[in-house]
């Protein structure tokens, strides 16, 4: 396809693979720290996580320390720019990994993330070529979302979206997370939403119900500690 794609992990949760969930680290992370994350979701047999990483890059945030991360952050709030520049090509890599998975035969394609990573999956959901089966965003938000109204598409507006937030998350606020969910269901997204007692993390309700709506959706069988 062209330009090498990113370096990514997979696991695979057994039998002929039929879907695809491709998901992204947070800022500062790695692939490997989701790299059970079949396991944590309780996804049965038939599907392939594909966990990318991000490039290292210089963060603004961080006193332009490199590390990896889907864009440049120049700061937490609405009130920051935001590296259109980074968010749109790191958009680009990740919808390649997803045709990547429709033409290796997965019929049902799903991406997601925590934080960084969650907010670069509802950004490529909105976008969305073809319809997915489901976009989650972990402790997120939507960037450029005053764009999002514009460019949505019909793949994007009949992708089914999954956020959960922390009540006490201290990085990623839950009113912005709010106002991300309200954008999104204004511009005609079927939005589910969940909040729990943490802060930036994910809670093990969490993943047991973000577990049973990606089982569903990716006609995988759920058995949380598979």
């Amino acid at each position: 396809m062209g330009a090498a794609m990113l370096e990514t992990l997979e696991r695979e949760t057994g039998g002929p693979v039929r879907a695809s969930l491709v998901w992204m680290h947070g800022l500062g992370a790695d692939a490997e720290d989701f790299a059970d994350l079949p396991e944590l979701l309780g996804l049965g047999p038939g599907v392939r996580c594909v966990l990318p990483r991000a490039p290292v890059r210089p963060v603004t945030l961080n006193g332009g320390v490199p590390m990896r991360a889907w864009f440049d952050i120049r700061g937490l709030g609405p009130d920051f720019p935001e590296d259109e520049t980074g968010i749109r090509a790191s958009a680009r890599e990740i919808a390649a990994l997803l045709e990547r998975e429709r033409e290796r035969g997965s019929t049902r394609l799903a991406v997601g993330g925590f934080s960084q990573g969650g907010a670069l999956a509802l950004h490529v959901g909105v976008r969305a070529a073809r319809r997915l089966a489901g976009v989650v965003g972990l402790s997120t938000w939507l960037p450029l979302g005053e764009r999002a109204a514009a460019e949505i598409t019909a793949g994007g507006r009949a992708s089914p979206v999954w956020m959960g937030h922390g009540t006490d998350d201290e990085v990623v606020r839950l009113e912005w997370a709010e106002r991300s969910r309200d954008r999104l269901r204004a511009i005609g997204c079927d939005v589910t939403w969940r909040v729990y007692p943490v802060g930036h993390a994910v809670a093990a309700e969490e993943l047991s119900e973000l577990g049973a709506w990606l089982s569903g959706r990716l006609g995988a069988f759920h058995a949380p500690g598979y």
